[in-house]
């Protein structure tokens, strides 16, 4: 894993910043913003992040979880490994080009998206009215948790670009650069700084999803490399 690798899922949620304000604004001004504390807003993302990290970790453990079993299946150990790995990158090179793709406005983004929903996540309903009514710590914690979960194409990008990551530890680190480079545009909501990224959202989605193409053919390459290697 180098590190271009993590500076690309960081300028990922960099490049994201406009569709970020665009889908999370309403519920950073909505809970964190209502206290007018700086701590509300570090809680909630917090909260935000710890989600992302953890399902990147999933998904990384996923992918080494597949190889493992493929492996202890029979046949030579090594070899087995490498195949599985090659399998699961040309699957994430699938999604982040799809994703990429639907970025660029040129084909829709995937249906089956917009079936998840928070609402589905037990005692969500009722945290958000308790946040409404008093924003302590705690709650903006858990609220940032559940937001987490919220599907977007691009925290959807970076899951699944953690999916061949070879770990647990490794898909977990790439999608914290992911969160870490979410967070500037939606701390500095409400000022200048959200104004401008609003105006030039469809240039951000535009590199953004230049970004996720650029991810899908070098992973596409590696596995390319390691068939005929």
């Amino acid at each position: 894993m180098n590190q271009l690798t993590f500076f690309s899922m960081f300028m990922l949620g960099i490049l994201g910043t406009g569709h970020c304000i665009g889908m999370c604004g309403p519920l950073v001004i909505a809970f964190p913003a209502r206290s007018g504390r700086f701590g509300s807003h570090l809680y909630y993302h917090l909260g935000r992040i710890f989600t992302y990290v953890a399902i990147g970790s999933v998904m990384g453990g996923i992918g080494a979880g597949l190889a493992e079993i493929a492996a202890a299946s029979g046949g030579n150990y090594p070899v087995w490994i490498a195949r599985i790995q090659m399998g699961v990158s040309f699957v994430a090179a699938l999604f982040l080009l799809v994703f990429g793709l639907s970025r660029l406005g040129i084909i829709s983004e995937p249906g089956w998206m917009a079936m998840a929903s928070p609402d589905k996540i037990p005692g969500y309903r009722k945290l958000l009215k308790s946040a409404f009514s008093n924003n302590r710590q705690a709650e903006m914690l858990l609220l940032g948790m559940m937001m987490g979960f919220l599907p977007c194409g691009l925290s959807f990008a970076a899951f699944s670009r953690a999916l061949p990551s070879g770990g647990p530890i490794h898909g977990a680190a790439m999608v914290f650069a992911f969160a870490l480079g979410t967070v500037p545009g939606l701390l500095l909501l409400g000022t200048g700084a959200s104004g401008f990224a609003r105006r030039y959202q469809s240039q951000s989605d535009i590199l953004a999803g230049l970004l996720m193409i650029y991810m899908a053919a070098e992973l596409a390459v590696k596995a390319f490399s390691a068939l005929f290697s």
